[in-house]
């Protein structure tokens, strides 16, 4: 890949570099040592961390609280759960050496803490007193993939959170796994401005050991589904197993309900793919990094511009706004603009000589290009203009999905559908046989059930039975 400071390649006729290109040269993420690992750099855990400061405190305010498992699971406990053990199996790295002395007993490097959890809860749970239950961790986990990786989308090691809870009743579990996937819906639409699909995964398709898997679907540009966040229900498929157990106000014993939900930084290469341009990358203002850099022009020769391009910046920042400015004496203001085009700064406030004399500021648009002078004290211009981007950039992303969503009741529709990089919507029967069958034909699969997606209407589009559901179905990252 070129070391050039720009972007080499355009996003519509090579994606894929033009995507790795973007997520290297934005100081997004840089390739680790380790083969399939990478290294988040500040911009990305910026926004992992705008998530974060978003999402925490409503859990908080949920009643779920905080703590931390060990990264090490035993096998046995893996184990306990048939169902789930057998899902996670083929992307398990285990440890079975400490030094030169053999483990009595392999551990895994967490894939996930279903199993460690539960093995705890059963201790701290006793009595319907103790419920429910809400607990989170905030960590890293560890899936062995033998696919070709891609920074943020599939990797070995990745950052994510994990709730688990524990519940009296099936019905104030399911409530809850809802409560989980409508905040992933909240955290994608109005953090990352990407547009998703609300819905139930198929049978087939949902998480090893639960009874239900709800999830958040995106369209991405290049046509494929990417999965942004999930939330399960669990029923009392781990409760049995790890004997999570309570007194209920019946005075008899009960086994526990059980949810659990996350989200990971696969986030983040969602919002790269959706928004970044063929100039680098574009964050939506909520959580970009930088929300607006200033870049003064002449203050070489006029040193008063530099001293107002200072003020601006304080004053902005006294608005709560994340400013940067550019004050670098041996760059041009064209290769500066350029620059933090590539980094994605959503505002650019140019200042210079006549700008000073008229009291002005102008204000550059990072995601349209769009040109506007505000008056140099009007903060509210500035706030303005980056809700505007942000608002922009999820309605832009909105019309792709609407122009590239199709509604198709042939085979043979479906798979001119899906090699034009849209996704569809099918009717299906909802036996798994079927789903095989048409997987075998077409390229794709099912993605989500939708919650506002109607009746069926018409037979299933593989077998021709009566259709259960609507389903979209496309290619997936």
């Amino acid at each position: 890949m070129s070391e050039e400071l720009g972007i080499t390649v355009k996003k519509d006729e090579d994606i894929s570099e033009w995507y790795q290109q973007v997520v290297l040269k934005a100081k997004l993420a840089d390739y680790s040592p380790v083969k399939g690992t990478i290294i988040i750099r500040w911009q990305g855990m910026a926004v992992w961390e705008a998530i974060r400061n978003f999402w925490d405190p409503a859990m908080k305010e949920h009643g779920v609280e905080n703590h931390y498992f060990p990264l090490f699971i035993p096998e046995s406990l893996l184990k306990r759960e048939a169902e789930h053990f057998e899902g996670f199996t083929p992307e398990v790295a285990w440890v079975t050496m400490a030094g030169e002395t053999p483990l009595d007993e392999r551990l895994a490097i967490r894939p996930t803490s279903e199993t460690i959890m539960y093995e705890m809860f059963s201790k701290w749970v006793k009595s319907y007193r103790d419920l429910p239950l809400r607990v989170n961790q905030w960590c890293n986990v560890v899936r062995w993939e033998t696919k070709m990786t891609k920074p943020f989308l599939r990797g070995r090691e990745f950052l994510w959170h994990e709730g688990h809870t524990a519940h009296e009743t099936r019905e104030e579990a399911e409530e809850e796994m809802r409560w989980a996937i409508e905040w992933y819906r909240r955290i994608s639409e109005e953090l990352l401005a990407v547009p998703v699909v609300v819905g139930r995964k198929t049978e087939s398709d949902k998480f090893a050991g639960a009874d239900i898997t709800m999830a958040i679907e995106a369209l991405m540009p290049d046509g494929k589904a990417l999965q942004m966040g999930t939330s399960h229900l669990l029923g009392q498929n781990f409760s049995k197993p790890f004997e999570i157990r309570f007194l209920g106000r019946d005075e008899k014993n009960h086994f526990v309900w059980q949810t659990s939900w996350g989200i990971s930084t696969r986030m983040l290469g969602g919002m790269v793919l959706l928004h970044g341009d063929d100039r680098g990358m574009v964050f939506p203002p909520r959580v970009a990094p930088i929300q607006a850099v200033i870049i003064p022009i002449g203050f070489e020769k006029v040193p008063e511009v530099l001293e107002k391009a200072r003020e601006l910046k304080a004053l902005l920042e006294g608005e709560g706004l994340r400013i940067r400015l550019d004050e670098r004496k041996e760059y041009t203001p064209g290769f500066k603009f350029n620059e933090w085009e590539l980094m994605g700064v959503p505002l650019r406030i140019e200042l210079g000589p006549r700008d000073l004399k008229e009291g002005k500021m102008v204000l550059v648009r990072r995601n349209s290009g769009e040109k506007s002078s505000a008056e140099f004290s009007d903060t509210g211009a500035v706030k303005d203009a980056l809700e505007g981007i942000q608002q922009d950039l999820l309605n832009s992303a909105r019309e792709l999905m609407k122009e590239r969503t199709a509604e198709v009741e042939e085979l043979e529709e479906l798979k001119e559908v899906l090699e034009e990089r849209k996704w569809a919507i099918i009717n299906h029967c909802g036996r798994e046989e079927c789903e095989r069958e048409i997987e075998a034909k077409v390229t794709g699969g099912p993605r989500v059930i939708p919650e506002e997606g109607g009746e069926p209407s018409g037979g299933c589009i593989g077998c021709g039975k009566k259709a259960a559901y609507r389903v979209y179905w496309a290619r997936s990252y």
